[in-house]
């Protein structure tokens, strides 16, 4: 869900602009779970650009307070959203900790890098939004291991599948993201990323991206 109409148009021309996402109907790129996809997304990129990066981390601290209210810790997620969510915490003056995908196989075998007490509340920043999987899953991290309260999440792009929709429902976890796959479509079409004749077929990718291909 986003929250601000406005700052998700905004977002969408910045990522289109430094080519964060790029779009491509005609010439999928295939991910790594091997879909066919017409659509690449890295917002690692958004780190590279210092007026945009403080747009971005700027306007998910203001949106992580008037949605979920300040909380004790911002948290991100290894290692898209570490840099990002470092960013986010610098704004609101709190606390940062980063969440691996799995606990570290040596030393002190943390899988949440930073301190965090039990009870604290926290807010989850994250970059981008495909099932929400990877996502839920270190949600799950900082409820059960640091025994954290997780108000909800805030991401700067979700794809919008139905399938990460009924994820974050089955796990009663809040999400809101800057931008999202709508509204950087209506974007692109604007700025000539993309013509009308693709649009339809944009769409039918984020219907089924499993089974995909570009003559459907």
């Amino acid at each position: 869900m986003i929250f601000d109409k406005h700052t998700s148009q905004e977002t969408a021309k910045l990522l289109l602009q430094i080519n964060a996402i790029k779009l491509k109907p005609q010439e999928p790129f295939t991910w790594a779970s091997g879909w066919k996809s017409p659509i690449y997304c890295d917002n690692r990129i958004i780190l590279s650009n210092p007026q945009i990066r403080n747009y971005i981390a700027e306007n998910l601290a203001r949106q992580v307070e008037d949605i979920y209210g300040k909380p004790d810790v911002i948290a991100g997620v290894a290692t898209g959203a570490i840099g990002i969510g470092t960013l986010v915490a610098h704004w609101l003056g709190l606390p940062f900790v980063y969440v691996r995908p799995e606990p570290k196989k040596h030393g002190r075998k943390n899988q949440i890098e930073g301190e965090i007490s039990p009870n604290q509340t926290v807010v989850v920043i994250e970059d981008l939004i495909s099932t929400g999987k990877s996502s839920l899953h270190a949600v799950k991290a900082l409820q059960t291991e640091a025994q954290a309260q997780v108000k909800g999440m805030l991401a700067i792009f979700s794809y919008g599948f139905d399938l990460a929709k009924s994820n974050f429902e089955t796990a009663n976890v809040k999400l809101h993201t800057l931008s999202n796959y709508q509204t950087l479509i209506e974007e692109a079409h604007k700025q000539s990323h993309i013509f009308e004749k693709e649009i339809s077929l944009l769409n039918k990718w984020r219907e089924n991206p499993a089974e995909w291909t570009p003559n459907t």
